[in-house]
């Protein structure tokens, strides 16, 4: 059984007109942010910086919707305005966790898509 994909690139098509260039150089960026937005987001939960942690789930959110991941989007505006309440503390690796798997299964989708532009 295929998993479901979790990327959709349709709004991404539609601002960039179709076009294949501008298209492959926003997945190629989005490819390229993933391991820093989880090398900080580690980095801040372990050492409690959860303010620094909800302004890299802020950075990162804009960068998950423009490859249509929407869930993930919500769960990382969540993350966010958690962590400036300084609510549910306990939650934050699970959300952390959550993007990490969730990215690394939307640059596998990427990847794909990247080959056949």
């Amino acid at each position: 059984m295929s998993t479901q994909r979790i990327t959709d690139l349709s709004y991404l098509r539609e601002v960039a007109g179709d076009e294949s260039l501008v298209i492959k150089e926003m997945l190629e960026l989005f490819i390229a942010q993933v391991p820093e937005f989880t090398t900080n987001l580690r980095r801040h939960l372990a050492n409690e910086e959860y303010i620094a942690l909800g302004k890299e789930a802020h950075k990162a959110k804009s960068s998950v919707l423009v490859v249509g991941m929407e869930d993930m989007g919500k769960k990382l505006k969540r993350l966010q305005l958690m962590t400036e309440q300084g609510d549910n503390i306990n939650d934050y690796p699970a959300y952390v966790d959550d993007f990490i798997n969730s990215c690394n299964q939307a640059v596998e989708e990427l990847e794909e898509e990247l080959s056949h532009l």
